[in-house]
C-alpha cells in the first residue's frame, strides 16, 4: 500500500478559489513541488522548513483523521499542496473516496499527469504566470489538458501584473472551450494576520474587475478573489 507524504488534515472550511469558491470542503495538503513560485503562499510545502511534520500516510489512514476531525460534516475533500499530481499513491485516495461517496477536488498547474486525475469530480489547472518567475511546458500542459475530463476541469490563472494578464489571454484564447478563472494575486504574504488584508486584497480585486470588463477578448471569464483570504488573513489550517 502506497504511503502518501501529508503535512495537514483539516477542516470543514470553505474553498477560497477556482470554480468550487466557497464549497464546503475538507483539505489534505500533500508535500513536494516541482515549482519554486515567488509568491507561494504554501512554500512551506517544498522549501523544508516543514520536514518534520511530514507523515507518511495510507488512503485508510488519511480517511480515518478527516472522520476524527469533522464527523459526517463533510462530503467534499480538495487535495491540495505542493502540487499532488507528482504523486502517484493518491490513487488509493481516489478510490477510498468513490468507495464512500466522497467529492474530490485538486489543483495543480499542469505539469505532470495521472490517471487518478480524471476520477476528481472539481479539477483546477492553473498554469502559473511570468510574476511566478516559472515558465510553463505549454507542450506537456497540452498534454495533460487532453487526457482530463472535460466535465470537471477548468483552468484558472493569478493575477499579479500586466504581463500575467497577457499571459492569461493567451491560455485562455489557447484553451477557449475549457472555463476560465481570473484570480487576484495576494502579494500581502508576511505573516498570518496582515493589516487591512480584506481592504487591500478587495482593492486589487476590483482594478482586476474593471481591466476584465472593458477587454473583449476575455468576455467568457470568470473574476474572483481569494475567499479565505478576505475571511482569514494568511492564517494557515483554515
Amino acid at each position: 500500500m502506497s504511503k502518501i507524504p501529508v503535512l495537514e488534515i483539516f477542516g470543514p472550511t470553505i474553498q477560497g478559489e477556482g470554480r468550487v469558491i466557497g464549497r464546503k470542503t475538507m483539505f489534505v495538503r500533500t508535500a513536494g513541488c516541482d515549482y519554486r513560485c515567488s509568491w507561494c503562499d504554501s512554500s512551506f510545502t517544498w522549501d523544508g522548513s516543514a520536514k518534520e511534520d511530514i507523515r507518511m500516510m495510507s488512503a485508510e489512514e488519511i480517511y480515518d483523521q478527516l472522520y476524527h476531525i469533522a464527523g459526517d460534516s463533510f462530503n467534499h475533500v480538495t487535495i491540495s499542496g505542493g502540487n499532488p499530481a507528482l504523486i502517484k499513491g493518491i490513487q488509493q485516495l481516489v478510490d477510498l473516496f468513490d468507495d464512500k461517496g466522497i467529492q474530490s477536488a485538486l489543483e495543480t498547474q499542469g505539469s505532470k499527469f495521472q490517471p487518478w486525475m480524471t476520477q476528481i469530480d472539481d479539477l483546477t489547472i492553473s498554469p502559473k504566470p511570468p510574476s511566478s518567475k516559472m515558465k510553463p511546458n505549454l507542450p506537456i500542459l497540452d498534454e495533460v489538458i487532453e487526457q482530463c475530463v472535460p466535465e470537471s476541469l477548468n483552468l484558472k490563472v493569478v493575477i499579479f501584473d500586466d504581463e500575467d494578464y497577457q499571459f492569461a489571454k493567451m491560455i485562455h484564447h489557447r484553451y477557449p472551450t475549457v472555463p476560465f478563472y481570473l484570480q487576484v494575486g495576494n502579494p500581502y504574504l508576511d505573516g498570518e494576520h496582515v493589516e487591512a488584508h480584506t481592504e487591500k486584497l478587495l482593492s486589487l480585486y476590483e482594478t482586476l474587475v474593471d481591466r476584465v470588463m472593458v477587454s473583449s477578448d476575455m468576455n467568457n471569464v470568470y473574476v474572483l478573489p481569494q475567499l479565505h483570504t478576505l475571511l482569514w488573513s494568511n492564517k494557515k489550517g483554515v
